[in-house]
């Protein structure tokens, strides 16, 4: 043997996928006799280094079976590009050496990684089809500092992991290769052998940005940098005001159930920007809040167990669909928001859980790595790197996909060391306590440097305990968060409108209770998808009485919901009236609106709500601020009326609302009010194109100076059965003749 050839231990390790440095053995090497080139090329009889022209380098011997060559090259410089020409009887191709390439990441990445503050971290970990070196192939990068090999795999080596073993960057633990002559559209896994010899199973890439259509698990090269936008309007006035005083009624969609196509499949992205978009415009939402589009792999979960953090799932398409979707809202003049999983992930063995074959994503205590309600793992949020990773994901869905805000998941499970457990499952802080120190540091950190990228985006807690500042700001304390779901308010008005008119009296505070915290937090009312699933029903099925009583009393509290302070969210269907339970294996329930008057009323009247809510400035300028509420009637339980003011900016004509929640119409009622003259009526939910029974005050009444309910002026309205309505002030109104009547 020859100095410059390779020991036989050193080939025995590579061909056995043991090797420890394999780019310290293949590729051009210089040795004491000249350069050397030593290649890996499988199923290969010979095979020889050659000129981008196809003249003869060398021809290299074969030192092993399994398709180990070398060769000596003198005077050869190592920096000078060669190719491969192998033959068998089968003929010949021709391949670049992916160790002829010298590394693609920098010191800087390292540092950066380690540090956590590597904030574009998707642009170089993940598959990134590139130029390199001259040739055109795809970048891979993965972070495993525990594993003793990784490589990449897939058809392009058919799935052979001895033949792309990448190399580690021992400062960081990532490890890297340039595959040249790979494409988009490739499928991959990492093949991963762990510090003890263990051959982990094939893993997903963390950072890829598309999948395989479960239940196939592979990532595939996919680029999500190119996609042309047309949404400059859209993101100018996003990020021009402050959200909390702009209006925001959302519909929250779970795009696989919103509407299926022929024989109950998926609609695609551009099927549902064709479908969902102008529905949600012309129903006057201003947002869509999309349940998690990130790569899962069980319908069931809904999303919310996610393998893909950053791949929009391939059930509807791919990421350039995804893409167009988005500019297709923005253009409509709709806001899109994603909810957002960084609470917890599944341990599907191709997934995150153990992935380089020690606890590196998860918390390695299961105190605190794993959740008992989920059966999932927790991420580690102490980890600078895996903190990093989770904010550079939330950042790259607001950098690629220009998306409005995140939603956050299960916020209370990241808060509270002892969520969901008993005692003895969890572990104190030294001091006895039970928050999670470093997921609010986490929160904190992830929140603002959301808001310095994109300070025109919104975050949102869903957070169901009493934790003081949610969305407070960081420096003051607080999470950060910029609005947080009002569960409170969700469960007390939904428990008093189930409840049977006759009883309504004695829970009159579950109405009353909600506007002492009101202003506590940047308030969103969330009537969600958990509100109407797991036996619940639906917001109409729920509700007592006959189908006229369950649509008057929906509408109505619809109505209420909408002139409450806070930001309205409400789950698809429930616009409708829908009457089965929500499932995500079929459709919505469409052809309810062709039966009967009812459904499409309660259709018309959430497009009215929504129209009213951001035409009138009272009706949302002050949803965050304690100046926007005044109550009107707060204390009659026994007729179960409540009657607030809603006040905007100076110069904004207030608006009261004012409802009957029983099915007693009231014919005279003195409604006290802040401004004699005249006050229109711009919604009645008894109206008869909602449905209702046509109940009302012929558009306007005539408030005097007699005051009643602690306002200077008051005027006699009726009140229809079971319905809510609104009175703008109108200063400068002619005074009609005569008052109030009781038909409309």
């Amino acid at each position: 043997m020859f100095a410059w050839q390779a020991p036989d231990r050193e080939v025995d390790a590579l061909v056995g996928g043991r090797h420890n440095d394999p780019f310290a053995l293949l590729g051009p090497h210089e040795s004491p006799d000249g350069l050397v080139i030593r290649a890996f090329v499988p199923h290969a009889g010979t095979l020889e280094a050659i000129e981008a022209d196809g003249s003869v380098i060398a021809e290299l011997g074969r030192r092993h079976d399994a398709g180990f060559f070398e060769g000596l090259v003198p005077g050869r410089p190592a920096w000078a590009r060669y190719c491969l020409r192998a033959r068998n009887e089968g003929g010949e191709w021709v391949l670049h050496d992916p160790y002829s390439f010298g590394p693609a990441l920098g010191p800087m990445d390292d540092y950066l990684l380690v540090e956590g503050t590597h904030r574009q971290l998707y642009e170089r970990l993940g598959a990134h089809p590139c130029e390199h070196e001259g040739v055109v192939g795809v970048r891979f990068a993965v972070w495993a500092p525990n594993a003793s090999r990784v490589s990449v795999v897939g058809d392009f080596n058919q799935w052979d992991g001895r033949r792309h073993q990448m190399r580690k960057r021992v400062d960081s633990g990532l490890w890297e290769i340039f595959a040249p002559e790979v494409g988009e559209g490739t499928i991959y896994k990492y093949e991963i052998v762990a510090a003890d010899g263990r051959l982990l199973p094939l893993k997903a890439d963390p950072f890829g940005f598309a999948g395989e259509m479960r239940p196939a698990t592979g990532s595939v090269v996919a680029r999500t940098d190119n996609f042309v936008w047309h949404d400059e309007a859209h993101v100018a006035a996003r990020d021009s005001g402050e959200a909390r005083r702009r209006p925001m009624a959302t519909y929250e969609v779970h795009l696989g159930s919103w509407r299926r196509g022929e024989w109950n499949r998926f609609l695609t992205y551009d099927e549902l920007a064709d479908q969902l978009i102008p529905y949600a415009a012309w129903m006057g939402f201003t947002h869509i809040e999309l349940l998690p589009v990130s790569e899962h792999p069980l319908d069931q979960s809904w999303g919310y167990q996610p393998i893909g953090l950053f791949a929009p799932t391939s059930r509807f398409g791919d990421p350039a669909g995804f893409a167009r979707f988005v500019d297709r809202a923005h253009q409509a003049g709709l806001s899109v928001i994603l909810d957002w999983v960084p609470a917890h992930f599944p341990t599907d063995i191709h997934g995150l859980a153990h992935f380089d074959g020690t606890a590196l994503y998860e918390h390695p205590d299961p105190r605190r790595g794993f959740h008992p309600d989920w059966n999932t793992a927790i991420y580690d949020f102490g980890r600078r790197e895996v903190a990093n990773m989770l904010i550079a994901n939330a950042l790259y869905w607001l950098d690629r996909f220009h998306i409005d805000g995140l939603r956050v998941d299960a916020v209370a499970s990241m808060l509270y060391l002892n969520y969901s457990r008993k005692e003895g499952e969890w572990a104190p802080n030294p001091d006895g306590s039970n928050d999670n120190k470093d997921a609010v540091a986490f929160l904190r950190r992830a929140n603002e440097t959301i808001y310095a990228a994109h300070p025109g985006t919104v975050v949102i807690a869903e957070e169901s305990t009493s934790w003081a500042g949610v969305s407070h700001p960081a420096y003051a304390g607080g999470l950060g968060f910029g609005f947080k779901w009002n569960m409170g308010w969700m469960h007390d008005t939904l428990d008093y409108m189930s409840t049977e008119s006759v009883y309504r009296p004695w829970h009159h505070d579950k109405i009353t209770f909600g506007i002492t915290y009101a202003f506590s937090e940047n308030f969103v009312l969330p009537l969600s998808h958990d509100e109407v699933v797991h036996g619940k029903g639906t917001v109409f099925s729920r509700l007592p009485g006959d189908d006229w009583q369950r649509f008057a009393t929906q509408r109505a509290y619809y109505a209420m919901m909408w002139a409450y302070p806070g930001k309205k969210l409400l789950f698809m269907g429930q616009e409708f009236a829908q009457r089965r339970e929500w499932s995500e294996e079929r459709s919505l329930d469409w052809h309810l609106l062709e039966m009967g008057p009812h459904h499409r009323g309660m259709q018309l009247l959430v497009r009215d709500l929504n129209h009213l809510y951001r035409d009138e400035v009272s009706l949302h300028a002050r949803d965050c601020e304690p100046e926007g509420f005044r109550w009107i009637v707060v204390d009659d339980k026994n007729q179960s009326v409540f009657a607030w003011l809603r006040l905007g900016p100076d110069g904004e004509p207030p608006v009261a609302m004012v409802s009957n929640l029983t099915p007693v119409p009231r014919e005279h009622y003195r409604l006290g009010l802040p401004h004699a003259g005249v006050w229109r009526e711009i919604m009645n939910t008894d109206a008869e194109n909602y449905g209702g029974s046509g109940m009302g005050n012929l558009g306007v009444v005539t408030a005097g100076e007699e005051p009643a309910h602690g306002q200077p002026a008051s005027a006699h309205i009726v009140l229809p059965p079971l319905a809510t309505l609104y009175f703008r002030w109108e200063p400068d109104a002619p005074t009609p003749q005569g008052g109030a009547t009781s038909r409309q």
